[in-house]
């Protein structure tokens, strides 16, 4: 019996420095280590002054943190995160206020620039009709100069010759 119980206690010794040397993958039990696990290394600071003063800060918390929280922190704590997510709610539902009054302007605004656009495709088209018209009045009233001028020239000549004879 005293050999059974000297194997198993260095069997155990054996296996526990094979766990001390290589961590397994099984989560803590206790919160404390939860907490310790689940918190981030602290970042190197640059000041050695705040380095100090934000060791003291995250201990303090580290301690806080380590405490086990009472059932009256515990309310608090869920009043304080469903005041938060309250004031989330209300900020956004104010903010799709606002996008949709902002969306209606812009659509009234797009509608009434549509509509000038309209407009002015249409006194281009009207410009562009005048400007030809006026074109062809132009080319008329050469044409028709040039058709008088031929006779006033032709007939010129013509009694010209008729002189002669």
């Amino acid at each position: 019996m005293r050999v059974v119980v000297q194997s198993l206690l260095g069997f155990s010794l054996l296996c526990s420095s094979v766990v001390w040397a290589e961590p397994t993958a099984t989560p803590p039990t206790n919160q404390a280590a939860q907490i310790a696990a689940a918190t981030p290394p602290p970042k190197p600071s640059i000041l050695p002054a705040v380095a100090g003063a934000n060791t003291i800060i995250q201990n303090q918390a580290q301690a806080q943190e380590n405490k086990p929280l009472t059932a009256e922190q515990i309310i608090k704590e869920k009043a304080s995160q469903d005041a938060k997510v309250k004031a989330l709610v209300k900020d956004q539902a104010t903010r799709l206020q606002q996008l949709e009054k902002a969306n209606l302007e812009a659509l009234a605004q797009n509608q009434e620039l549509q509509l000038k656009n309209d407009n002015l495709g249409v006194q281009v088209q009207v410009l562009q009709s005048e400007q030809s018209a006026q074109m062809f009045l132009y080319g008329a009233a050469t044409i028709a100069v040039g058709v008088l001028l031929g006779f006033l020239i032709a007939s010129y000549i013509y009694t010209k010759r008729r002189r002669q004879w």
